[in-house]
């Protein structure tokens, strides 16, 4: 039998702990429950839709009369929170994304009817970004060709408002301008919301992962072949964001976001050792249509590939994973 040379086999046997279910549940170091997601939802102005994503396998563009059975489902599942996105009528969309800051808009409405349906049982957070109304499908406002900073950040604002007055919990700006936490924050304050969450997507690159999210809200056809350089960050960058995670603290953000997931674990796990705050992970519509596409052909187990995608976010350091997984997620962990 062999012999370590430092006499330490086989005394020192790491499969002892893996050979019994119950012992390697004793020893797990990290866990996932359904206190971990957060269900990004898309709607539709038609009140009884239920419009299919191709890119995006079992997920559906909701219209409010579902999204409200969506938030029930969601708080029966024991899901903390839903996070809305609209797909934008192209009719209402303008240079100006001036549908961006009317007060009933489909956000604002979406916001209404949940809380009309499940009260404070399910948390409603609401992207705070200018492509789903602009026509031009920037997040931000453009002069002369290129994304303008200090406007956009005061269209943000007033974005924020409305969405808050319809009944948002958290405020999640998504759109990279320089002070644009601050500005919410002080905005929120001076109009009373003091107890208003932000989450802010502090760390968000310009990923190619992003296409399916862009088909759901209708921006793709509107960005064309234009992108989003001058103010997501570059897939290179490291340290750099940690730089942006210290300015939106510093700015009043109560969570911070990395975006997209998986391909920037290493982010997440360098924003949770540097701050210690609670740090969120978006597994954004590439990570799961690649997931969901690789298992309708049957080269992947789904239930097990996306248990274990979750898992890596937790062993990275996310406090919370917003993932269109969700309700399959919290069905598998409820047993």
């Amino acid at each position: 039998m062999f012999q370590s040379p430092r006499g330490d086999f086989p005394s020192v046997r790491m499969r002892r702990l893996r050979r019994h279910d119950w012992s390697r549940r004793l020893v797990r170091e990290h866990h996932l429950c359904v206190d971990d997601l957060i269900w990004p939802l898309f709607l539709i102005d038609d009140p009884s839709a239920e419009q299919p994503i191709p890119s995006l396998p079992g997920v559906q563009r909701l219209g409010l009369d579902p999204l409200r059975r969506a938030a029930a489902h969601a708080a029966a599942l024991g899901i903390p929170a839903i996070a809305l996105f609209p797909a934008t009528d192209p009719q209402l969309k303008t240079p100006d994304a001036a549908e961006a800051v009317n007060p009933e808009n489909l956000v604002c409405r979406g916001v209404r009817a949940v809380k009309a349906e499940v009260g404070d049982a399910v948390g409603v957070i609401c992207d705070v970004a200018l492509d789903p109304y602009s026509s031009h499908g920037q997040d931000g406002l453009v002069r002369h060709g290129y994304v303008i900073n200090d406007e956009t950040v005061d269209m943000l604002c007033r974005q924020a408002l409305v969405q808050v007055e319809a009944g948002c919990d958290v405020i999640a700006p998504s759109d990279m301008m320089d002070g644009r936490v601050g500005a919410i924050r002080v905005a929120l304050e001076n109009a009373g919301h003091r107890e208003t969450q932000i989450l802010s997507y502090a760390a968000k690159y310009a990923s190619a992962f992003y296409g399916p999210f862009r088909e759901a809200v209708g921006s793709a056809s509107n960005l064309g072949a234009a992108d989003k350089q001058t103010y997501q960050q570059d897939p290179t960058a490291s340290d750099e964001a940690l730089h942006e995670v210290a300015l939106d603290l510093r700015e009043g953000a109560d969570i911070v976001m990395v975006k997209p997931g998986m391909p920037y674990l290493d982010i997440i796990r360098r924003v949770k050792d540097e701050f210690a705050v609670p740090v969120f992970a978006y597994q954004v519509s590439g990570e799961y249509a690649m997931l969901s596409a690789a298992a309708q052909r049957g080269w992947l187990d789904l239930d097990k590939v996306m248990i274990e995608s979750m898992l890596a976010f937790k062993r990275a350091g996310a406090d919370a994973v917003l993932t269109y997984f969700a309700p399959q997620v919290a069905k598998r962990l409820k047993g």
